[in-house]
């Protein structure tokens, strides 16, 4: 329960935050996320301005008939910006077509896991003369960049992406609720109560569309993984960086786990996770119920960053036990065109126990800090 001190204290940390930022001035008003966030559905599906930064996150694995398999990201970032610096005005006083308080931002890749090759892309534009937003309309979430799109409806949810060198296009069939991670949403990400996002996930989707690589188009099926994440405040001065998991295993469970990763090496006491039964239920994890060992590594020739490619992560509250290897160590992401971030998100095989049953499965991993420290909302 967070006191009437506690959050006096978490709005005036925002406050401050804005006025030492860049991207949104004090008098725009930026919402800070400080307690649970009574998400609502569709409603919370579309963006949510008052935020300074939020994502659409899709992940998975899919293969052909022929049993090539792939991975795949398609993520949608909106950052408020600050009108002062980001808008102009036409001298006959009349508002720009370019006046926009938002930016949009996406990622797109295809990891080919049969043939050992990872592919990737960058967009970025304005909020702004239709060539970028996103939006809600009665049941439909919509969010594009151009030619990449994403349109979140209550029955399935379709993206699109072509970067001429490879393309994507998916329609994903919800198979359990939306889960909230932490407290109804409201997720930790350090030790004040103003470190926090709304977080939800969509942790089982099923996938069906066509992947193209080059000249070739794949008709593929398989799973796929949706987070949604919104905040205003970046990481605390003592982490640099996330490893974060999700995982689908045969037996129709899944798991999102995240480890924030202090300056010294260790793991952040707000580090937690959510494990999701068959049947759709969610039970929240703390970080003294997760044991995350890093078993081997590599290092990426371009950025010189040493990542972890394999771990064993052991829940004894849950008798969870999985081995977790990346499929393909090279799945580093560079940016210098949008967030200016390099990170390594790809495609991961899981292999372990569960209460004494045999489990496997897939999933993905996202590896953030290892080049330099992170400041980023989150």
């Amino acid at each position: 329960m967070i006191n009437f001190r506690n959050l006096i204290l978490a709005v005036v940390g925002c406050l401050i935050f804005v006025v030492s930022g860049t991207l949104a001035p004090a008098s725009e008003n930026l919402l800070c996320v400080t307690g649970p966030c009574h998400l609502k559905f569709p409603e919370d599906h579309g963006p949510h301005p008052g935020f300074r930064t939020e994502w659409w996150y899709y992940t998975g694995n899919v293969s052909d008939k022929n049993g090539l398999k792939f991975g795949f990201q398609l993520t949608f970032f909106r950052s408020r910006i600050d009108n002062k610096s980001a808008n102009t005005q036409k001298s006959s006083g009349q508002v720009s077509a370019w006046r926009a308080q938002q930016l949009i931002l996406a990622h797109a890749a295809i990891t080919e896991i049969s043939e050992k090759k990872h592919h990737q892309s960058e967009r970025m534009v304005r909020q702004a003369v239709d060539m970028a937003g996103a939006a809600r309309k009665r049941d439909r979430t919509h969010v594009f960049l151009r030619n990449w799109s994403l349109d979140l409806m209550p029955e399935y949810h379709i993206i699109e992406a072509d970067t001429g060198d490879f393309a994507l296009e998916l329609t994903l069939v919800p198979m359990k609720k939306p889960v909230s991670h932490g407290d109804q949403g409201y997720s930790r990400k350090g030790q004040k109560v103003e470190s926090a996002s709304c977080y939800y996930s969509f942790t089982r989707l099923k996938a069906q569309g066509n992947i193209r690589v080059g000249t070739k188009t794949f008709e593929v099926d398989g799973l796929a993984w949706m987070d949604h994440e919104f905040s205003t405040n970046p990481l605390e001065p003592d982490l640099e960086g996330w490893d974060w998991f999700s995982i689908q295993l045969d037996n129709h469970t899944e798991l999102m786990a995240y480890f924030l990763r202090k300056k010294d090496g260790t793991y952040s006491d707000a580090s937690s996770a959510t494990f999701v039964t068959v049947s759709g239920d969610s039970v929240h994890l703390n970080r003294s119920d997760l044991d995350l060992k890093i078993m081997n590594t590599w290092k990426s020739k371009q950025s010189g960053a040493n990542y972890p490619s394999q771990w064993r992560l052991r829940i004894p509250k849950l008798y969870l036990e999985l081995d977790i290897e990346a499929v393909v160590n090279d799945q580093e992401m560079k940016t210098p065109e949008t967030t200016g971030v390099t990170y390594w998100e790809g495609s991961v095989s899981i292999a372990g126990f569960l209460k004494g049953q045999t489990v496997s499965g897939m999933g993905y991993t996202e590896l953030t800090g290892y080049v330099k420290p992170l400041n980023v909302p989150m």
